[in-house]
């Protein structure tokens, strides 16, 4: 317990750099969830949760009823989720997730940035044991709710952590138990206002504020990629950022 939170609060001001952005990526995720699930979000419980999404990023809605159209054109061949594993400097390991249409560029591009930035591109795999992959729900708190009543009945369902904050509770859970987890959700009443696939470091490193300047470079120049969707790494934040 507390590992999600502080993996949390270390993500909680890295947010996409700007809205055109968020929308860029956000319609990859749904395309992708209305390619794989079908365009109807009664019938896709992912693409719906998606959709929730949208609307607390203020997405407007033509460009999320675009994202499900290009999901069911004859001539889209769709987007390939790559993941890419690697070591940034001072021997911080980075995970990549795209979505790409052209993979050849994609790991061209990523190989690039790590060896511009002192770091080097692994093998597929060679890292995963390093994070837990993690689902998250924020719903919002009903009143007179009970965290430990609704975690010892989520607890079936794969949730380890639940945890509080602005009138939110946000739900961790097993990857590969997310819909069941959704599904429990949305059958009880709650309001589901996001959620997110996470990779949450097994244990985190210790920089100097010297290394974490070079580390974050490359962090930033794989977020401005078009082709990337989350970059998640071990680096133990800088303890003043987290207070701000």
């Amino acid at each position: 317990m507390g590992r999600a939170f502080e993996f949390r609060k270390a993500r909680k001001f890295k947010r996409w750099g700007n809205m055109a952005r968020v929308f860029t990526k956000l319609g990859k995720e749904i395309t992708i969830a209305a390619k794989a699930g079908g365009p109807d979000p009664e019938n896709n419980p992912h693409l719906r949760a998606l959709m929730q999404n949208a609307k607390k990023e203020n997405m407007p809605k033509e460009n999320v009823e675009r994202a499900i159209k290009r999901a069911v054109e004859k001539d889209f061949s769709g987007y390939k989720e790559m993941n890419y594993e690697g070591y940034g400097p001072h021997g911080i390991a980075i995970f990549v997730e795209t979505a790409t249409d052209n993979t050849t560029r994609t790991v061209a591009n990523v190989r690039s940035y790590f060896n511009k930035h002192g770091g080097s591109l692994g093998t597929s795999g060679s890292l995963e044991f390093l994070f837990d992959h993690k689902c998250v729900f924020h719903i919002v708190k009903k009143e007179d709710m009970s965290l430990e009543d609704l975690e010892l009945e989520l607890i079936d369902y794969g949730v380890d952590e639940l945890d509080e904050d602005e009138g939110e509770v946000i739900i961790y859970g097993e990857f590969a138990q997310n819909s069941a987890i959704q599904k429990y959700l949305e059958e009880n009443g709650f309001e589901i206002t996001s959620s997110e696939f996470v990779r949450i470091p097994n244990d985190l490193k210790e920089v100097t504020a010297e290394q974490r300047e070079g580390i974050e470079k490359l962090i930033e120049k794989l977020e401005e990629d078009d082709d990337v969707q989350n970059v998640f790494h071990n680096m133990k934040e800088d303890e003043s950022e987290d207070e701000e």
